[in-house]
Order: C-alpha cells, then structure tokens, then sequence
C-alpha cells in the first residue's frame, strides 16, 4: 500500500509528532509513503482573499500528486477540505480547469482530477480497514474514556468532503475503540474548537474551546484525541496558556489520534513525539494493563503544563 502523503504547513512547523506519530504508524502497517518536496500551501488562506489563487495552489498540489501515481493521504483536516473543494469546483466548471491549467502549464504541471484524496483517518478505517487495524494492536488500553473531535473542515460540506456523516460522525469513535479505548457520547464532539478565532478574538476563541473541553469532562473523558493540528494547537498550547493563569481549572490532556493509536500498536513514546506535547500525557502509560507506569519517585513537576516552547497566538486563516 502506498501513498504520497500531504503535511501541509503546520505540522512540519508547529505539530511535528502529528508527523513523526503518523509515519510511525503507516511504517508499523507497511504503509510507503512518498514525500515530495515541491509540496506548498494548500491555497486556504487565499479562498476569502483570491479564490482563483487558492484554487491555482490547491491544484498544483494535486497536479505534482498526480505525478505519482498514488492516492494523496491528508493529515491536516483543514488541508483535506480544501484540497477536496479545489478539486469539486475544478471538476465541474471547464472553463475554470482550463484556466487553472494555463498557469500550471508554465510550470509542466497539469491538473486532470485523476487523484484520490483522502484524510488519514478514512486512510486507516476504509483502506486498512478495521479488522486488520485491530490486529494490530499489542497493548490494548482498559478503563480508558477518550473525546473523540471530529473536526470541522473534514465534515463539511458532506457531499464535497465525503468524510463522515456531519450529523452524527462515527469513523473517529470507530477508531478510538480500535485501541481499546472507551469513545464518550457528548454532544460538543462536531463542535468548533475556536481556532479560527484566535488573533481575532481570542476571548470568544478561549470561551468556545473552554465549552468543549468542559463538556468532554462533563461527561468523564480523560483525555481528548484529535486528528487536526488546528484543534491541537488549541487544545495543547492555548490550552496551556490558559491553565497557567487558571490553576484551579481541570486540564483535559489532547492526544494525537497516531499517538493514542500507536502506543497501542507498542511503538515506544519517544517515537511518537508525546514528549513534544505541551500538556504531559505520560498518564495514557496508567491505562495500559502490565505496562510501567512513570516513576512516581522521581522528581517531576506537579504542573500538567511543560515549560512553553512557543507563544501560538492564533493562525488568522484556520
């Protein structure tokens, strides 16, 4: 099985253990991934600006993809439905495609739609497929409650995206079981996490993100798993910004779906990137049956919170 994976912009700079976790994975499941260099934006930030431009970004990608010869596999979800929107618009208008090709042309590049794209976590259900996923797995988690978030740019609009049903999404639960793993039933699980909002109004940002996480914990999750880097931001650095000025507030850990999934399958943590998370999640080792928990002699900072590693102030275009 082989793809040409899509990383986008903010997992090489800002959430790299989304990488590192996800290749520990795909190389567990005998996944090849090829990587190409000539990769850029996925046109987003540009859609409200200069849509043309987006779509002239988007399809590039898509055009050097198809160059492979290979599904493209998505880990952002805000790059999934924006690569999967360039390609519907760019279906289905003629003109539009014709004009698109005409700049990519200049660069040998030409864009035909003969590509499959897919988001990691479709990568993992559909195309692995649960049963063998499941065989995968050497320490199955016990007793473990987990908020599963969807994410939002994945599921919407349904018959563009062709993700997961927006009403009532059920592959990330699915997955979440795969591990062992509890999955909650609450009903902020499709919510916004408030990422796009901060820089803009981050009092707004901070109160949406505080309503989910307080509903996951309302409902007993233990820590809340993501597949979007977007939400993990929010919910790993802005999370821990606001505990260090709310001490008495609860945190609720974010985990990587590849890193919940992969410390399952018995990759080693320090593969997975969990010591790069801001918020410790040393505590997911406890829900594993015979496995050693962390030393509790050992000198270890009360803090949920590691020291920061850099001030996220919020991408104006999530």
């Amino acid at each position: 099985m082989k793809y040409t994976i899509f990383l986008g912009c903010n997992i090489p700079a800002r959430v790299q253990q989304y990488q590192a976790a996800a290749e520990a994975v795909c190389d567990q499941l005998k996944i090849d991934l090829v990587h190409l260099k000539d990769f850029l934006c996925c046109g987003y930030p540009m859609r409200s600006i200069d849509e043309f431009a987006f779509l002239v970004s988007a399809a590039k990608n898509m055009a050097l993809a198809e160059q492979q010869k290979n599904d493209l596999m998505v880990l952002c979800k805000c790059c999934y439905g924006s690569l999967k929107m360039a390609q519907h618009q760019l279906d289905n208008n003629i003109e539009l495609k014709k004009r698109t090709n005409n700049i990519l042309k200049k660069e040998n590049l030409v864009y035909t739609g003969k590509i499959n794209i897919k988001h990691f976590l479709s990568v993992l259900h559909d195309d692995i497929g649960i049963k063998p996923l499941k065989s995968q797995i050497k320490t199955p988690y016990k007793d473990l409650k987990i908020a599963a978030s969807v994410g939002c740019h994945a599921l919407r609009p349904a018959k563009i995206t062709e993700f997961d049903t927006p009403a009532s999404p059920s592959i990330f639960d699915t997955l979440v079981k795969v591990t062992g793993a509890t999955p909650i039933d609450w009903s902020k699980k499709s919510d916004c996490c408030g990422a796009p909002l901060l820089g803009i109004n981050d009092g707004l940002s901070h109160k949406i993100m505080e309503t989910k996480l307080q509903n996951a914990l309302k409902n007993k999750a233990r820590f809340i798993s993501v597949a979007c880097p977007y939400s993990f931001m929010q919910f790993d650095f802005v999370q821990s910004q606001f505990l260090q000025t709310n001490r008495d507030r609860k945190p609720l850990p974010p985990v990587l779906y590849p890193q919940l999934l992969g410390l399952a399958m018995g990759i080693p943590a320090k593969k997975l990137g969990i010591d790069l998370n801001q918020i410790n999640i040393d505590s997911l080792a406890t829900y594993i049956p015979n496995e050693t928990p962390p030393d509790k002699n050992a000198k270890k900072d009360k803090s949920p919170v590691k020291d920061k590693k850099e001030n996220y102030t919020g991408d104006k275009n999530a």
